[in-house]
Order: C-alpha cells, then sequence, then structure tokens
C-alpha cells in the first residue's frame, strides 16, 4: 500500500487528464491516475462507431491552455480528439502517472488515518488523502431494459462498443435507438447496409451542424498565431453561452430556437407522414437537441425505415414492436444510450460511518457544485451531479472544477487540515436552490430524459450558463466547509 500520495484520479477521460495537469503544476506531483482501459481517452477511447465526433465545436472541445491548431473540421472526429488528448498527456509530462488496467472496485474513507484506501480488481490497494472521481455520466452502456437481447442469433452490440469486424455491406441491421450516438452512425452504415431499420421512441430536435474542414490556409493561421485560435474559441464560448436563454421555457430564445429546428426538418423531409413522426411534441431542450448534417437525409434513403411502435422484445431473428410486427435482421445494434444518473456505480464509494455513495444518493444524485458531497471528506468529483450542459462545453466546466480542486488542497495545505468536508447545512442549501432554478429551465419539461431520475429529479444538468458557474467556482468559499 502506497501513503505517501498526495491524491488518486479514477479515470483516463478530459477530467482525468485535466487534474493530472493541474495537480502536477500545482506541486502535488504525488499522484496516480487509474484507468480500467488500456489507454487515454475515455468516452473518445470507447466510442469508435462510424461517424463518431464531437458535437461541440472542435476549437472549444479542447483544453485551454492546451490549444490545437491542427484539428482537421469544425468538428473533430473522434480518433482526432483521443489522439489530442494523448498528445496533451505528454506535452505536460503526465503520461507516466497513468496506469492503465486498472480498474477501481471500491474507494473506502479511513476517518483515523484521514485517508481514502482505494483497493483495484485483483486486490492491490492504495492509500491517498484526496480522491478524485473523473468518471463522468456517459460511459456504462445501458440497454434501456429491452428482454431478450441474448438470443438474438446474428451478430449484435452496443454502440459504445462497436463490432468493426462485422461487415455490413448487404446486410439488414436493426438500429435501436435514434439519440446523440445513432444520429451519426445511421447515416453510416445506411451507405452499404441492403437495409436499415431504425426503431425510435421519441423524435429529438435537430439542428444543422454546419461541419466543414478547415483549410491548410486556416490551419497555418492558427498554428503561427495563436491569438487567432483563441479569439475563435472565446467567441464560440460567448456565443454558445448566450445561448442557454433558448433553454429557459417561455422565452422568445426558445421559440426561436424551437422555430429553427422545425425549419431545418421540414427543409429536408418532405414526406408528411415521415415527418410528422419526426417532430416532438414537447420544449425544445427537454431533451439533448442534437445536430447533425446527415440524419434527415439519411432517413429519406429508400433502404431506410423509421419505426416508432415501441420496442417489445428482441427474439432470435429481430426486433418485434408491440404492435406484434417481427423485424427480421441479421445485426442488432444498441444505441440505447448510457446509465447516466449513477455517476460512480462501477465503483462502491464508502464515507463516513460506512455510508456508501449509492445509499446517499437513493433519491437521485446531488452534490455541492457538482464537487463535493456531505459525509464524503476530501472526494473531489468532476463531471460529477448537475455539471452536465446542453448548451456549451464540458471542457470548460471540468478546467472550473479542476482549478477549485486544486484551491481546495492549498487552503487544506495553508492551515495544516487533513480532511475538507462541505457542511451539511450548506450541501442542503445549495441543492435546494439548485433544483429549484431548474424548474424554470427546459429540462424540468414533459418529457422523460437522462437528465432526470423516473422521480423527475434533475440529476445531470447545471441550472445556468457556464460564466455564472465558472464564478461560483473560482475559489472555495471555506465557510462552507469543515476543516479537520
Amino acid at each position: 500500500m502506497d501513503g505517501n500520495l498526495d491524491a488518486i484520479v479514477i479515470g483516463a477521460g478530459f477530467a482525468g487528464l485535466t487534474a493530472a495537469i493541474k495537480l502536477h503544476e500545482a506541486g502535488f506531483s504525488r499522484f496516480v491516475v487509474l484507468e480500467k482501459g488500456d489507454r487515454i481517452g475515455g468516452t473518445w477511447r470507447d466510442n469508435t462507431y462510424p461517424g463518431a465526433c464531437c458535437d461541440v465545436p472542435s476549437r472549444l472541445y479542447s483544453l485551454s491552455f492546451a490549444l490545437n491548431p491542427d484539428w482537421s473540421r469544425a468538428f473533430s472526429p473522434h480518433h482526432e480528439i483521443r489522439d489530442y488528448m494523448e498528445k496533451v498527456a505528454r506535452d505536460f509530462g503526465v503520461i507516466d502517472r497513468f496506469r492503465f488496467g486498472a480498474e477501481v472496485e471500491t474507494a473506502v474513507w479511513d476517518e483515523a488515518a484521514s485517508l481514502w484506501r482505494v483497493t483495484l480488481k485483483g486486490g492491490e490497494t492504495l492509500a491517498a488523502p484526496v480522491l478524485v472521481s473523473g468518471l463522468g455520466q456517459l460511459n456504462k452502456p445501458g440497454y434501456a431494459g429491452i428482454p431478450g437481447r441474448e438470443t438474438f442469433k446474428g451478430e449484435s452490440w452496443h454502440s459504445a462498443r462497436w463490432r468493426h469486424d462485422v461487415n455490413l455491406a448487404g446486410k439488414a441491421v436493426a438500429c435501436i435507438g435514434a439519440g446523440a450516438s445513432a444520429i451519426q452512425y445511421i447515416p453510416e452504415i445506411a451507405k452499404t447496409a441492403a437495409k436499415v431499420v431504425v426503431f425510435q421512441r421519441t423524435p429529438n430536435y435537430i439542428v444543422p451542424r454546419n461541419d466543414r474542414a478547415f483549410s491548410d490556409f486556416e490551419k497555418s493561421l492558427f498554428r503561427s498565431v495563436p491569438a487567432v485560435d483563441r479569439g475563435m474559441r472565446w467567441l464560440i464560448w460567448k456565443l454558445m453561452d448566450l445561448r442557454f436563454q433558448a433553454f429557459k421555457l417561455g422565452t422568445k430564445a426558445a421559440d426561436k430556437f424551437r422555430q429553427q429546428a422545425l425549419d431545418y426538418l421540414h427543409a429536408v423531409v418532405q414526406d408528411p407522414e415521415l415527418r410528422a413522426k419526426l417532430t416532438p411534441d414537447y420544449e425544445i431542450g427537454c431533451k439533448r437537441v442534437l445536430v447533425s448534417d446527415d440524419f434527415y437525409q439519411a432517413l429519406v434513403r429508400p433502404n431506410v425505415e423509421l419505426v416508432t411502435e415501441a420496442v417489445q422484445a428482441v427474439t432470435p431473428n429481430g426486433v418485434k414492436t408491440r404492435d406484434g410486427v417481427e423485424h427480421v435482421c441479421d445485426v442488432v445494434i444498441y444505441g440505447t444510450g448510457f446509465v447516466t444518473t449513477d455517476f460512480v456505480s462501477p465503483v462502491e464509494v464508502v464515507g463516513r460511518g460506512g455510508k456508501t455513495l449509492n445509499e446517499a444518493w437513493k433519491d437521485g444524485a446531488e452534490a455541492y457544485l457538482g464537487m463535493t458531497v456531505a459525509g464524503f471528506p476530501n472526494l473531489f468529483m468532476l463531471y460529477g451531479p448537475n455539471t452536465n450542459l446542453g448548451h456549451n462545453s464540458i471542457i470548460f466546466m471540468i478546467e472550473a472544477q479542476v482549478g477549485y480542486m486544486i484551491e481546495a488542497m492549498r487552503a487544506m495545505k495553508a492551515r495544516g487540515a487533513k480532511a475538507l468536508a462541505v457542511r451539511d447545512d450548506a450541501f442542503a442549501r445549495f441543492n435546494a436552490q439548485l433544483q429549484k432554478d431548474l424548474t424554470e429551465t427546459s429540462w424540468a419539461g414533459s418529457c422523460s430524459s437522462w437528465y432526470k431520475t423516473e422521480s423527475g429529479k434533475i440529476t445531470n444538468n447545471w441550472s445556468g450558463d457556464t460564466l455564472t458557474y465558472s464564478r461560483m467556482t473560482r475559489r472555495p468559499a471555506l465557510e462552507d466547509y469543515e476543516l479537520t
């Protein structure tokens, strides 16, 4: 057991990478990043499906202190993001702090020693005063409770576990789900598959991505004049942050945004019956607003069929819907999203008094500023509860969270404190106000979504714009914490 560490970080996505760099720069250089996979990347390591790319502009979906002038497109493909992350880890000298194939099973707070004791699969244990969770919200595949999956005779997989060894040419493919991932890979597989049947539970609002390749001149300009790159990044961030107004119920911005999405649908889909199936009946933003330049275009292809009858079960030969129709197919692809409200479900986290995080969150996950939880000292969550966005880049939020964590660690060191824990009253007050503010947003609308639990509690999204969040997290309000 190594008790000489300053911190243990779990997860090698953007959160873990940012934490590693900033811990190193702040002088907390004795740390390790534990990753169960075989390389850096997080969601950009796991999601390799055809057409996988970011739906936030490349210039903004990167670290502010590590600009990349060489993005090939306005919206980066997945492999470029993964390669960028690995390059950043090397450039900032932290690549050797990552331990791959290290799956964390438990993390237990030792009150007497003021240490987190972390146990890996296989039995190895590590200890450090600070535990950083960079597990994110989109890493555990979900299958929407569809029965019969194990009975299917053909090939099948989840979009986040893509089978590149299966050639879809000439095959009949069933795509269950039409969300953020599905609208990227469906246009690609429709180019080669004989038939694609798309099973849509609820239509989404979709706006054009307006993707394009960057010219050699533009890349040369970004490379030779970094101020241009930085200025472009700032402008994109500002414009996207202003768009938060479109996610507030009853605003003119929301009406305008909704009309933009409907105009795009009407411009591409001429068939009134198909268009009706694709028209949402809920507030824009209640579900994730999607961006695409080719999904609607794929649905009007002659080899693509949209089915809106609910999926009843997967059968040995295909997919059966509630109207009794069996859609025979060779391959089933699950674009059914992720388990998004558990947050640290792969890891059993045990705080003071033997209470687990899952027990603390039995009524829905919550945290103070999305980072700290009452009863769990020295635990910092990155991209935790209520820090997801519908309008801007999560990278901005992660940088704010890591900065907050570093300042909290510095405050502990300056005061000779061994433990920092958010006060119960501050924790309760913050979350009560947060949920009140969220009632004014579209995420509290009439639809069901992965933003909230079955009871309706919104556990994923932040209640305001990112500028507000950055101001609130600039430095810890130590009066809201107990330092012991």
